[in-house]
């Protein structure tokens, strides 16, 4: 039963695309995008996907690892696509998608995906309640049913949980 302030709502409702240009200021010596600018973009992106959803203040709790394949040039367009994957009690898991584009060129390449944890707050800073998530798709029904396990491997990770109360993360390991 969802309380009557909290409604279901869709993936979709919480998309975000954010679009940057790697400028000078934004790259190392090689001329390259410079992973904390990277992070620090993808956590903007995420927060407002995570706020959407939650029509609260939400504040980063955790991020999943992330790595960096191709680098990312001086010039070329940075998208970040970000969207919550799952709603938790208070907390909420977005994925989030970075592509990075040469206009001139043409080429166009996936750079990272992650997932972002955010927790939903009150005007005081205490945890709050947040909407539900009802995925649509078929892609957003797996990360939906991956999050419980990604969330007890962060939860295990971060000591806050029994390794053998993690029944979902469990449950890939061992046969009945």
């Amino acid at each position: 039963m969802i309380p009557n302030n909290l409604i279901e709502k869709k993936p979709s409702a919480s998309r975000t695309v954010m679009n940057e240009m790697v400028l000078p200021n934004d790259t190392n010596t090689l001329n390259n995008l410079m992973g904390g600018r990277l992070l620090h973009w993808m956590d903007i992106a995420a927060a407002i996907a995570a706020q959407k959803h939650a029509q609260k203040i939400v504040v980063t709790a955790s991020v999943d690892s992330v790595s960096f394949g191709k680098s990312i040039k001086l010039g070329d367009v940075v998208t970040l696509e970000a969207e919550v994957s799952r709603a938790f009690s208070t907390s909420m898991e977005v994925y989030i998608k970075v592509w990075a584009e040469n206009i001139p060129s043409g080429e166009k390449f996936l750079s990272n995906e992650a997932y972002y944890t955010f927790v939903a707050l009150d005007r005081n800073g205490s945890p709050v309640t947040v909407n539900s998530l009802v995925p649509e798709t078929e892609e957003e029904t797996k990360r939906f049913d991956g999050a419980l396990r990604r969330r007890q491997l962060r939860l295990i990770l971060a000591g806050k949980m029994n390794p053998d109360d993690a029944t979902e993360l469990k449950a890939l390991f061992t046969k009945d």
